[in-house]
């Protein structure tokens, strides 16, 4: 789990709707993540769940009476919008999201959202209807420009039966718009970053592609914790079976041409700037592909003893981003973005020195290789044993790492690039 939440103090508020039960795994994944959960629960919310849920999870007492007698949830409203890093409002009803919107304070959510400073993270969920409606919108809107963040219902199956707009997301991925909420203001804010992930198909014909073992884990890895430190995050993924992530622009191409344009649409150099300020190139792009793909299915002839592929060499997409950066400087000299180049190697023998090799051809700043024939490491694992090797003859031997952690490790490296 990203370390954005680790100690961080989240409020969050549930309100009564049948969606509140997905507010129990998300306190729960929180609280493993490392962060400090308080949970403040509207008078309907007990309806569908219990506050001993909550606490049970949390580990700490759940406030849902502004008004009891001692007096002391009066005073605990303001502690609670003092010491929190987010207000998180997981689901969001109707109801509270125009007591929200109009600065309402008759429950202990209210209180505490409108004595906060905290970012205000919204999750509406509700019956189609009621969130379609111009008062709900012009709600959402009204929290929208003061900087409130909604993380937009999906379609689905709602409580009533019907299929429509206002299905809360599941806890994964409102766990995600919690981490991008907290890493706004991080290392990489206001940095823009292309990363490309998984590994490109190259027809044969309609139904069959030459491709490789890419699962795409390490590039998605590398996307969410950009954007958990504040990137503005353009993802160019080949085919892979993992869902996009939340806050992330995904771009899907299928062949090693389609990522070429993507990449360079990307970055800006088609129309001669430089548009990002780091590239990182984890895709596993194939080397080469079929001259002529057939148009149809090729047939097995009968007493045919195989058949023959022309194969032709894939463009080099780091060498062709290196070429475009070199006619932009030569137009406006000293006109240039700085833009962070990192490269892969997968390799299977003599990685150090293919992987130099690489480095230096490709012109990068840093080059990550890991020997795939490792079990620990490469294609489809959840570890990595990676090597990075800069540009000044360093070089980093990291221990076996969870993909996620070796994507951060990747990231301190990048931002020290962008510093320089």
């Amino acid at each position: 789990m990203a370390s954005v939440l680790r100690s961080k103090h989240i409020v969050v508020g549930v309100c009564g709707g049948i969606a509140a039960f997905k507010a129990v795994a998300l306190v729960s994944q929180l609280q493993k993540a490392g962060a400090l959960v308080d949970v403040v629960m509207t008078e309907h919310a007990s309806a569908f769940v219990s506050a001993l849920s909550f606490s049970s999870l949390s580990h700490r007492p759940v406030y849902d009476d502004l008004w009891e007698p001692t007096g002391q949830a009066a005073a605990r409203h303001i502690a609670l919008a003092r010491e929190a890093d987010l207000l998180a409002i997981v689901p969001a009803t109707a109801n509270t999201i125009a007591k929200l919107a109009h600065g309402l304070a008759d429950n202990m959510l209210g209180a505490v959202a409108l004595a906060t400073t905290a970012p205000l993270l919204v999750a509406p969920a509700m019956e189609q209807g009621m969130y379609r409606h111009p008062a709900t919108q012009a709600n959402l809107a009204l929290l929208r420009e003061r900087g409130a963040i909604i993380v937009e219902p999906e379609v689905g199956v709602l409580a009533s039966g019907e299929v429509g707009a206002g299905r809360l997301p599941e806890p994964e991925t409102l766990m995600q718009a919690i981490q991008q909420a907290l890493g706004r203001s991080g290392p990489l804010a206001g940095r823009r970053v292309v990363v490309t992930a998984g590994g490109t198909q190259e027809p044969i014909d309609p139904v069959r592609f030459i491709g490789n073992r890419s699962s795409g884990l390490m590039g998605y890895a590398l996307a969410e914790e950009a954007r958990d430190r504040g990137a503005s995050v353009v993802l160019i993924s080949g085919p892979v079976s993992l869902g996009a992530p939340y806050g992330v622009e995904v771009v899907r191409v299928q062949t090693a041409l389609e990522m070429r344009a993507a990449v360079l649409e990307a970055l800006g150099l088609n129309a001669g700037r430089v548009a990002a300020d780091a590239l990182v190139m984890a895709a596993a792009v194939a080397d080469y592909r079929v001259d002529h793909p057939a148009a149809e299915k090729m047939k097995k002839e009968p007493g045919s003893g195989g058949i023959a592929l022309t194969l032709v060499r894939n463009p080099d997409i780091l060498g062709d981003v290196a070429g475009a950066l070199r006619l932009v400087e030569e137009r406006e000299p000293g006109a240039l973005r700085r833009l962070v180049r990192v490269g892969f190697a997968a390799e299977t023998t003599n990685l150090e020195a293919y992987a130099r090799a690489k480095l230096a051809s490709k012109g990068l700043d840093l080059l990550v290789a890991n020997d795939v024939s490792r079990a620990d490491s490469g294609f489809g694992t959840a570890t990595n044993k990676v090597w990075l090797l800069h540009r000044d003859g360093r070089v980093e031997d990291l221990a076996v790492l969870p993909k996620a952690e070796v994507a951060g490790v990747i990231w301190d490296r990048v931002q020290r690039l962008l510093g320089e």
